[in-house]
Formats: structure tokens, sequence, C-alpha cells
């Protein structure tokens, strides 16, 4: 579980400071997607940003799994990202020299223990995780050689390598088509049902929110309660 408690982040702005985010309360269980929209500009970056524990709010506490996210310091902060918290980036920023299954198994080498004596069975769950996002049968291709919507399944399957409990995806259908931007969303579901975690998705496409367990709309930093116009 991920839970925000009236999170506040600034950044200066000369002698002034701008408000990214302003109080901001809100939660995901296991097994739940939680959508966030807003228009550009709103702080949506900035919260996953702050949902991850790559930035430190200025105030206010993130707390994942029952650990106050707040609280770390660098290194521990680092090592609870590794653990528990799987981030979809907007761009796939695949290897280009890697093929689909060496993507995912490379995250074995990111800052684990004795990470050769696990090839086996990074190798295994690799194949297994390629399979649930359907390419089990492009594991051995180059991102050149996958289309735009296989590229956003590796990297989905890619975030999903450490068994995390928090999901965090950045606009996932913002490169691709209306179809395949569907098939994405519905597979980004299906995982998040099936492997129990909590997950918190930025999009700008309103199509999407009703499928979601939950929806928040952030305007200047805020949430507010204005209703979230879907189609």
């Amino acid at each position: 579980m991920i839970r925000l408690d009236t999170v506040t982040l600034t950044f200066p702005d000369g002698d002034s400071r701008i408000t990214a985010l302003d109080r901001v309360s809100l939660a995901a269980h296991p097994g739940t997607v939680t959508g966030i929209t807003g228009p550009s500009g709103s702080g949506k970056s900035s919260l996953l940003a702050v949902a991850a524990t790559l930035i430190r709010p200025d105030s206010g506490v993130v707390s994942i799994d029952g650990v106050d996210a707040t609280a770390l310091d660098a290194g521990e902060a680092t090592e609870l990202r590794r653990r528990a918290i799987g981030i979809v980036f907007q761009q796939s920023n695949l290897i280009p020299s890697l093929t689909a299954v060496e993507q995912l198994a490379v995250m074995n080498e990111l800052g684990e223990r004795h990470s050769r004596r696990r090839r086996s069975v990074v190798a295994a769950r690799a194949g297994e995780l390629l399979e649930a996002v359907g390419l089990g049968a492009q594991r051995d291709k180059r991102p050149h050689q996958l289309s735009g919507g296989q590229r956003q399944r590796v990297n989905i399957a890619r975030a999903l390598m450490n068994e995390p409990t928090v999901l965090l995806v950045d606009e996932p259908t913002s490169a691709l088509d209306q179809e395949r931007g569907a098939a994405i969303i519905e597979l980004i579901l299906e995982l998040t049902e099936r492997l129990g975690t909590a997950t918190l998705l930025v999009t700008h496409d309103t199509a999407h929110l009703p499928r979601m367990h939950g929806v928040v709309h952030l305007v200047d930093g805020a949430l507010t309660n204005s209703p979230v116009a879907v189609s």
C-alpha cells in the first residue's frame, strides 16, 4: 500500500518558491489502480516523483508498506525503491543492444548482492513476465524490432521484475494510438489485480478513467473535488 498524507512540495523560483504539491493526500490499496489526472503543469509528475522517493517533500508523509519513506536517508530510500517500487516511465527507455528478456534480467544487476548466483531464477522470472505481458515469442528481439506498444509492454514487465508492492505509471499511452493505448491500460489493470500491486497511474486520456478503481484530479498542485469528465 502507498499513502500520501498532506504532502507539500515547493521549488525555488528566484526570491520566492513555487508550490508543486499543496497538502496532497491520497492512498492506493493492493490490487487497485488509482488514476491521477489534471492539466499540464498541475503537479502530476511531481506527485509521482515524491511517491517514488526520488524527491523528498517539504512536509507531509509518504508511507509505503507501513514505512515512512520521508524519514529515510538517501541510501535507505534507494533500497526501499529497489525492493518495493516499480516505475513505468512515459518513454520506455530500453537499452538498444539488449533483447527483451535481457532488458528485464539486467534489473537483477542493479544494487543486488550476489546477483550472479540468482541468474537462473532471474531468467525464469523474466520469461514469466514477458509471457504475462504477451511477449513470450518476442523475448529475443531488440527494441528496434518491436512496435511501440510492445516496447511499452517490456517497460511494464521490467518495472515488475523485483516484485514491487507499489507500481507507479507515468502516461503509459501517450505515444500510442487509441487501440494500443487501451490494450496497455487493460494490461496494467489485469497485472495490478493479479499481482496485488498498489498502482498510481498518471494519464491525460480521460477515456480510460472509468476503468480505474479511483480517480483524483490535480489543479495547481492541489486535489480538487471538481468532477472529472469521462467518456
